[in-house]
């Protein structure tokens, strides 16, 4: 029996890569004010960035204070993939639309505020780690009747298979730099079909939803 119970579909949609764009204005800012050079071609975030001067590795620390650094002073950086904000807002005439992102819980505001500074009003979850957890908990609290998630990587989407299968999952990353190197949750079997382009995913997204909103 389908526990969901909500009349209401509910969309979960990751932000980095899916909703705005991280990995492009991460690698500017890097390169502007750290002299640290940032090549993904290898899809390994942690081997991905060098000092410019030494060509040593980023330390694990030191990756982590960048990063931080970044969503502390740069996320006015970071511009919409092209479709998403009018995408999403689309797809809230017919589900619930809310964002589930992994950054510390203290950028929960900052985020919301980011993305209606795009035109985006949603609600933002913070999380650390794996994400089908946090998803249950969402789905926990508003009981819909079904359930699509997006996210651009796929451990995420192996997560929400393992705990909660019953969830319609859509690989999708924006960035074109990086998406061809990435691992395809479809491929692996973890998501329901990997689309990259807004313009394609949103009638593939309104279709998951079709039957509920008849």
């Amino acid at each position: 029996m389908n526990r969901f119970v909500n009349q209401k579909p509910l969309v979960i949609s990751d932000c980095d890569e899916v909703i705005l764009h991280m990995i492009a204005p991460f690698r500017d800012w890097l390169d502007e004010a750290h002299d640290v050079d940032f090549d993904l071609t290898g899809s390994n975030f942690v081997e991905a960035m060098r000092w410019r001067k030494s060509g040593e590795r980023l330390e694990q620390k030191d990756i982590w204070r960048m990063l931080g650094g970044f969503f502390e002073t740069e996320m006015n950086r970071q511009m919409p993939i092209t479709g998403a904000i009018e995408s999403l807002n689309h797809l809230s005439d017919h589900a619930d639309v809310v964002v589930l992102t992994n950054l510390l819980d203290e950028r929960r505001e900052s985020r919301a505020q980011q993305l209606l500074n795009h035109g985006l009003d949603a609600k933002v979850y913070t999380n650390q780690g794996p994400k089908g957890p946090a998803l249950q908990r969402i789905v926990s609290e508003y009981e819909p009747s079904r359930v699509v998630f997006i996210d651009d990587l796929a451990q995420h989407h192996n997560s929400v298979r393992e705990t909660a299968p019953e969830v319609v999952r859509l690989h999708m990353c924006g960035e074109p730099s990086i998406a061809h190197s990435i691992d395809c949750a479809h491929r692996a079997g973890d998501a329901d079909a990997r689309i990259d382009r807004w313009s394609d995913a949103l009638p593939w997204l309104m279709a998951q939803l079709e039957d509920r909103l008849q």
